[in-house]
């Protein structure tokens, strides 16, 4: 029969001992770590370390940089961690030309504002001022931005009241940009069977007639239509309700045409 190896206490006491040593220096090493890191947190919180140093400002095309943050309220010495979002986010939307913002936190002191600009759908002329027209249906009418020439959008000549504008500007939102930019000017030409008349210079030297009522799905066969004409004959493309063309005879029929259109 085997003998059994009998391990005496004595011999296990000091095993014990190391042991329990290393625990406790284990849960020295827990208590020193956390208190320094409790330390160095609350450090960070109550000095500049945690203040915002920098404003990140993405997805503007037309309104300043300065104007978002001037805004928002944000500035160097805002906490990073401090800051309300939902606030800063209500206050840029207040900016009628901004239709969607968000804010984001990157770490470590880095705050970005992404927004989303109303889409300027034409301009309004008006004592040789152009004023932007928003998708919105408003007008904006800020001297910095009336006395610049555009060219990302079509000019409205002849308008006078805001329904009409309202609603060709709701017209011209659902149209592609790829269209917006086929058309020169639009003209206000009402007359007494269309109170609603408009008539339209294209870039590519074509006239249209048209109506503001549905006018976004009335002009939507444009390209398909002018693909079929011969752009060397001049003419007014009626765009109604069965699109047809009409071709100018002469320069004075053609003056008269536009006189009517």
């Amino acid at each position: 029969m085997d003998q059994q190896k009998v391990i005496t206490l004595e011999d296990r006491i000091p095993k014990l001992r190391i042991q329990r040593k290393q625990r406790a220096n284990r849960r020295l090493i827990f208590y020193l770590s956390f208190f320094f890191l409790l330390l160095l947190t609350v450090i960070y919180f109550q000095s500049p370390l945690s203040d915002v140093k920098e404003i990140v400002i993405d997805g503007n095309r037309y309104v300043s940089d300065e104007a978002i943050i001037n805004v928002s309220r944000l500035e160097e010495r805002t906490s990073y961690w401090g800051l309300n979002k939902q606030l800063i986010e209500d206050e840029v939307s207040s900016i009628i030309e901004i239709s969607d913002v968000k804010v984001q936190r990157i770490f470590p002191n880095t705050v970005k504002i992404t927004v989303k600009e109303y889409t300027r759908v034409a301009y309004l002329v008006a004592e040789g001022k152009y004023y932007p027209i928003l998708e919105s249906g408003k007008i904006l009418d800020k001297e910095e931005f009336s006395q610049r020439f555009p060219t990302d959008a079509p000019l409205l000549i002849g308008w006078k009241t805001d329904d009409e504008l309202a609603e060709m500007a709701a017209e011209l939102s659902y149209l592609p940009e790829s269209l917006i930019h086929r058309i020169s000017e639009i003209y206000f030409t009402p007359v007494q069977e269309d109170p609603l008349r408009i008539t339209l210079y294209m870039n590519d030297g074509f006239q249209v007639s048209s109506t503001i009522r549905h006018f976004s799905q009335r002009i939507g066969d444009y390209p398909a239509i002018v693909k079929e004409l011969d752009p060397n004959i001049k003419g007014i493309i009626h765009m109604k309700m069965n699109p047809y063309f009409e071709q100018f005879l002469d320069n004075e029929e053609e003056e008269e045409s536009e006189s009517e259109g």
